[in-house]
């Protein structure tokens, strides 16, 4: 009985030092997952998404490459001719760590570019793309 009581306890303390080094994008990951229901998600689909062209949206906006570009670790540059950060987290560590911010971009750039809202398991998947570049 002793030793359960141990494990368990060992068990238990891993779980909790764990979640304190999620951040904040391991928690948008996991807010997603439970709105989609997901069991993961895929660089490879949120790439897809990212390179895809869409008609859905606005004509000029057609793929998130358009403004964006298809390497994330460049700068992108809006239709207005703003430069836009690189979307990688690997050159902007910064990015994606305001949860606010990220909904924010998420509903206008998806409504911009398919026309509508992306789902959860569409954010997760391209949330998990920009994080592994």
């Amino acid at each position: 009985m002793k030793n359960r009581l141990v494990v368990t306890s060992g068990i238990a303390v891993m779980i909790l030092s764990t979640a304190t080094f999620a951040g904040p994008r391991e928690d948008l990951l996991a807010q997603y997952a439970a709105a989609a229901n997901a069991r993961g998600f895929s660089a490879a689909r949120g790439q897809a998404l990212h390179t895809q062209s869409f008609s859905g949206g606005k004509p000029d906006t057609p793929s998130c490459t358009t403004c964006h570009g298809k390497d994330t670790r460049g700068a992108g540059r809006a239709p207005s001719g703003k430069t836009i950060e690189p979307l990688a987290v690997s050159v902007t560590p910064a990015r994606y760590t305001d949860p606010a911010k990220v909904e924010k971009w998420f509903k206008r750039n998806c409504t911009e570019v398919l026309g509508r809202e992306c789902s959860p398991q569409e954010k997760g998947d391209w949330l998990t793309f920009v994080m592994n570049q």
